[in-house]
């Protein structure tokens, strides 16, 4: 295999756009394979891994000084599909300064008091910076649409909760992603297809391995009885939300390390194509510059100075201790000589 280097970023595609749904074709969730390992070895997509960590590093230290766009990532997934573990690998070594994620859970009564959208609003990432959503206001299409008991909480008035809310809700996403991408957020969107069988195996694992039990839930397992429902949730999701300004990437997830090169490839490729750069410093700041460099410079030099006239000093000091010190003994052997 060539180097992982000269995969970047243009022969990165081949990880990414097979997985891509911006809305241009027939969406079918069960087309996608949960198990596709794209004819790389782990051992290679080690590699590819840590070639994107690399490069997102430099990239999110560029999107930050340059101060112009913001990017959000979505991710979204049946429980065990690994977001919380992609996020961590995919971002390791990447200033955390520059980053910011938010796991939305069960709402509040303050958020219950507001839009379905507003919590999330509330995180948005400034420019120059990378919001992390793990989940998001997707939940509002998937969750709630499952439990539709979870809608009679939300305090919506009666008569606006029709048979048509979900596509509603569909129309607002889609038009509120549409409002970020022209105000310079890029949005990206990745559901971690996991397959059923590969989750059981997840599950276990986390009953079985003390250090895992903590992960464990029994709403998980109530949450799997619904499967079916929720795969029919997804896809009607992701078809009516895909679009060029916000695509959703359907990321195979039974093998948790392709996931990362999948998902680390769609990031690191979408930021190369902002050409992100580095500020240009103008003619009267480089002016500046010079002056400063100048005084500090001449600082340097000052103080070496003093440190050499100091060290001089000590020097003639010693030198003359030294010689009173041997006249001393010179008077003390001719005292003993008379």
């Amino acid at each position: 295999m060539r180097k992982t280097s000269s995969l970047l970023p243009e022969q990165l595609k081949r990880y990414v756009e097979p997985f891509r749904v911006d809305g241009t074709r027939a969406f079918r969730l069960a087309s996608y394979k949960t198990a596709e390992r794209g004819g790389i070895d782990k051992d290679s997509g080690q590699e590819i891994i840590k070639a994107n960590r690399d490069r997102l590093s430099d990239l999110q230290e560029k999107l930050y000084a340059q101060d112009r766009w913001s990017l959000l990532l979505i991710f979204q997934g049946m429980d065990a599909a690994g977001k919380d573990s992609a996020i961590e690998s995919v971002f390791d070594g990447v200033n955390p300064q520059g980053c910011d994620v938010h796991s939305f859970k069960q709402p509040s009564t303050e958020e219950l008091d507001h839009d379905f959208m507003w919590r999330a609003a509330r995180r948005l990432p400034e420019r120059g910076r990378i919001g992390i959503f793990n989940r998001s206001y997707y939940e509002e299409v998937l969750v709630v649409r499952v439990h539709p008991e979870i809608l009679a909480k939300q305090k919506v008035p009666p008569k606006l909760v029709t048979k048509n809310i979900w596509r509603e809700r569909f129309e607002d996403i889609s038009a509120f992603e549409k409002y970020l991408a022209r105000n310079g957020t890029l949005v990206l969107k990745f559901f971690l297809n996991v397959s059923k069988e590969e989750q059981r195996r997840r599950f276990l694992d986390r009953l079985e391995e003390p250090a895992k039990n903590w992960k464990f839930s029994m709403g998980d397992v109530a949450e799997r009885k619904l499967w079916d429902r929720y795969q029919a949730a997804y896809q009607d999701m992701i078809r009516h939300t895909s679009s060029l300004d916000a695509p959703w990437y359907i990321v195979p997830a039974d093998h948790k390390w392709f996931a990362r090169v999948v998902v680390g490839s769609a990031i690191v490729g979408a930021l190369d194509g902002l050409d992100l750069r580095f500020p240009k410093v103008d003619k009267s700041e480089l002016g500046e510059f010079k002056k400063v460099r100048k005084a500090l410079q001449n600082e340097n030099n000052s103080a070496s100075r003093v440190k050499k006239a100091a060290v001089k000093h000590a020097a003639g000091e010693k030198s003359e201790v030294a010689s009173d010190s041997s006249a001393s003994r010179g008077t003390g052997r001719s005292a003993r000589t008379n």
